[in-house]
């Protein structure tokens, strides 16, 4: 498996304001970035549950030594904002957190103004979303997945048109088969991946057991079977929901703590989204042969 450039150095500024009218608190992001480089693909990044800005810095430390300028918003439900499962606000903060991501794209020149000089360095032509659990389904919908609603109709269309590609950690599977808790309190827990039809990276774990979903950790393969082509996935045959740790080290919901497993993650979407936004395919090309010859502990399918 071929490792990210860790000696590259990298920074961070934050907090920095998106305008982001009627949405009750102030959007914050946080921007990672190697400190030289031209011409830089974007990742936005959507955080998990409860998380913010300055969780999965993993991650996003990688992907900026990998090259990329990686842009993190706080969403609503972070533990910050405190609004639990009960608020009235809850219901529609899946609505929310994709007018994040938007709001995030359609100002990335102000974000990278206030950011040290970004924006004279970054391909605004090469824009990649990236989430984990409940921000792998934020993000789908920027990639052209979309809601069912009760009756199985499907909803808006929230897809971005400079979003070219994306990768999906520990996404959430179809809705027919959410447990009570999850169909009372998470009804928009029915993605549609039929219209996804944007280039994307799935990567689930063979030990994701959901308290969601009665199916098993196949549940979180739905957007690789189920999305139109191209469609790549990274099975860890091992992984659980936290896929090693994503979110920090030592982080208390880490429940299979593998620093070698994050990097997997993390090294395996940089080289595909490097593949992906047509920079350079080789490190792309490493990981599947990689995984081709590896023991099985990962395995990468593509259709």
């Amino acid at each position: 498996m071929p490792s990210s450039p860790l000696g590259q150095r990298i920074v961070a500024v934050k907090p920095l304001t998106v305008p982001a009218p009627d949405r009750g608190v102030a959007l914050q992001v946080k921007v990672t970035a190697p400190l030289s480089g031209a011409n830089l693909p974007v990742i936005v990044f959507s955080h998990g549950n409860a998380w913010s800005m300055d969780g999965y810095e993993p991650l996003a430390d990688r992907w900026a030594a990998a090259g990329f300028v990686v842009v993190q918003p706080t969403h609503l439900d972070s533990r910050r904002n405190g609004i639990g499962w009960d608020d009235p606000r809850f219901a529609t903060i899946w609505r929310v957190r994709i007018a994040d991501l938007h709001a995030v794209i359609d100002g990335l020149d102000g974000i990278l103004a206030q950011a040290g000089g970004l924006e004279t360095r970054v391909d605004r032509e090469r824009i990649a979303v990236v989430g984990h659990s409940w921000g792998a389904q934020t993000a789908g919908a920027l990639l052209g997945a979309r809601v069912l609603d009760a009756d199985g109709a499907r909803g808006e269309d929230f897809s971005h048109p400079a979003v070219s590609a994306g990768a999906l950690i520990a996404a959430t599977g179809t809705g027919d088969s959410l447990t009570p808790f999850a169909a009372g309190h998470l009804p928009f827990m029915r993605p549609d991946f039929s219209t996804m039809t944007a280039p994307a990276l799935v990567v689930a774990g063979g030990k994701d057991q959901s308290q969601l979903s009665t199916r098993g950790p196949e549940w979180f393969t739905d957007a690789y079977r189920l999305g139109p082509s191209p469609k790549s996935l990274l099975a860890i045959a091992e992984g659980e929901h936290t896929m090693g740790g994503v979110a920090g080290e030592q982080v208390a919901e880490t429940t299979d703590e593998d620093p070698d497993r994050v990097a997997l993650v993390a090294d395996a979407i940089s080289a595909y989204l490097l593949d992906a936004l047509r920079i350079d395919d080789a490190a792309w090309t490493a990981v599947h042969n990689a995984g081709a010859a590896g023991d099985g502990a990962w395995s990468v399918a593509a259709k």
